[in-house]
């Protein structure tokens, strides 16, 4: 049998156990990133799909230049497409654009019909155009909104676009321009930057995700870099891929700047916890991009207005994000 204690260590074990500081309160546990639904993206899509329908639906084609020369007439009528030598890529013909909203030197200058600059991102050149760019839109817009929510994707997209339009308006040489790839390159542009602006979170994570998100950083470089190359292939614009990615490019170090890694909103700290320990909600280098992103934009804009201003030098080109652009030069008949 063994011996038991006698009183006196008893007493010395509780009072040596009563003289232990008490534990410290449980660290503060933040709640679970909250996932999105995107709703806006598939609107954007429909709105896009719904602009290429309409256009056929006013280009007419059987009435305008006759049945027998518009392709597929016997299954779309009305909405078949233009002869192939006039628009290879299976739409409506380029008078028929520029009167629903294509971007266009003397509409804009002279007309002031700047709403242009926006109203050419929802309109596409033809069916290969759309499909090209309306994939692009639900792989990439998709997971952005998910992660960011509506309002900043929206702005991403509609800012970029814009951008893209007003880059490729400077060139020099006179056509219209169609298509979203200035927003679309907007989108990859923010995808870059919030890696770069985020990447605290990521190099905290397991060694096997930070792994994941180098190859995903790497991947979406060469994306970029690759859809950016097409632009420099003879005949086909990169002013509006290039405008289009710096404007989403430096919005999304401005937008999508998410807290850094082991930050806790205040009001999930349960009392008693040390405020000392809590970290602050960004890093100082997110700040210092937040303030060099918007600096940036700032004068590129002023940058910008000047350039317009000069209206001699103001001239327009195409601006498809995978086709070429010298299909669709302005054929007014007005």
């Amino acid at each position: 049998m063994g011996k038991s204690k006698i009183p006196g260590d008893i007493e010395a074990a509780a009072h040596h156990l009563a003289a232990r500081p008490p534990p410290p309160p449980p660290g503060p546990c933040p709640p679970p990133t909250k996932k999105w639904f995107p709703w806006l993206v598939p609107i954007f899509f429909i709105a896009n799909v719904t602009a290429f329908v309409y256009s056929l639906y006013v280009n007419n084609c059987p009435e305008k230049i006759g049945a027998d020369r518009c392709l597929f007439h016997q299954y779309l009528g009305r909405f078949s497409f233009q002869p192939l030598s006039e628009n290879p890529l299976f739409g409506p013909s380029p008078t028929t654009l520029e009167k629903l909203g294509a971007l266009e030197k003397d509409l804009v200058v002279q007309d002031r019909q700047e709403w242009r600059l926006i109203s050419c991102i929802w309109l596409h050149a033809g069916a290969i155009h759309l499909l090209a760019n309306m994939l692009s839109l639900l792989f990439i817009g998709l997971r952005l909104e998910q992660e960011f929510g509506f309002l900043r994707i929206g702005l991403l997209y509609v800012i970029s676009g814009f951008g893209g339009s007003l880059l490729s308006a400077i060139h020099l040489q006179k056509s219209i321009s169609v298509g979203a790839s200035g927003a679309l390159f907007g989108l990859l542009g923010a995808m870059l930057s919030e890696l770069l602006v985020n990447w605290s979170i990521y190099a905290n994570k397991r060694f096997q995700y930070l792994c994941v998100q180098c190859a995903a950083l790497m991947t979406l470089v060469f994306i970029i870099v690759l859809n950016l190359a097409v632009g420099f292939l003879p005949h086909v614009d990169s002013s509006a891929h290039i405008g289009g990615f710096l404007s989403g490019f430096l919005l999304g170090f401005i937008l999508l700047v998410r807290p850094q890694y082991g930050y806790v909103n205040k009001k999930y700290i349960p009392s008693g916890y040390d405020g000392n320990r809590v970290k602050s909600k960004h890093k100082w280098y997110q700040y210092l991009l937040w303030v060099a992103a918007l600096v940036a934009l700032i004068i590129i804009c002023i940058r910008i207005r000047k350039v317009v201003q000069s209206s001699a030098i103001f001239k327009l080109r195409p601006c498809f994000l995978l086709s070429s652009n010298d299909y669709l030069q302005a054929q007014s008949q007005v």
